[in-house]
């Protein structure tokens, strides 16, 4: 299987890119956030999934390894199909939608076109402990919602749950926003 591209945007047909690899025009589904961000004959690299069925073969491409591992993962899911996933990754970040699990917000979810609320529900079950639920997690009681947020931010980019709470505990202050925390705890966890 293609499991990733590097060529220039040759086109784009919203919503997918024609991506030039050595002469070789590949269609690749992308999100909507990479369709606007892409532009005529930029260099682009692209961490694909194939999907094939009987009738079809389709490319679905993330700018990182991450955002496809977290496709995969939505794609797992019973219900949820390529094209619902896609759009799950189009109305939010890799946090935003590890928090939407995590905090059980189906609303996030069912502002993606056919997905659905009973479809957003399977998700909330089925991913809470692969994102990291809190369960998970071993917090004491009253952790800020800032600190559930960027130690879920943290899992989203490769961390383990364990690694992503020490740096978070290690670097937080009262009143810090989750913002600052994921900077913070980057930064510790860079040395």
């Amino acid at each position: 299987m293609i499991g990733m591209l590097r060529g220039t945007v040759a086109l784009k047909i919203p919503p997918s890119l024609i991506l030039d690899v050595n002469g070789v025009g590949y269609k690749v589904s992308v999100t909507t956030h990479l369709l606007s961000r892409a532009t005529m004959g930029e260099a682009l690299t692209l961490f694909t999934y194939t999907h094939v069925r009987d009738d079809t073969l389709e490319l679905y491409g993330f700018i990182s390894a991450e955002d496809l591992r977290l496709f995969e993962l939505l794609i797992s899911v019973s219900g949820v199909g390529c094209k619902s996933a896609l759009g799950v990754l189009s109305i939010g970040s890799r946090s935003e939608i590890a928090n939407a699990v995590i905090t059980g917000n189906v609303g996030f979810f069912m502002a993606v076109p056919r997905l659905g609320k009973k479809n957003g529900q399977k998700i909330i079950i089925e991913l809470k402990n692969k994102l990291g639920g809190t369960d998970d997690l071993n917090l004491a009681e009253g952790e800020s919602s800032e600190m559930l947020e960027a130690i879920a931010a943290l899992q989203t980019v490769g961390f383990s749950p364990r690694e992503a709470e020490v740096a978070i505990h290690k670097v937080s202050k009262d009143g810090m926003e989750t913002e600052e925390l994921v900077r913070l705890a980057l930064k510790a966890l860079g040395k």
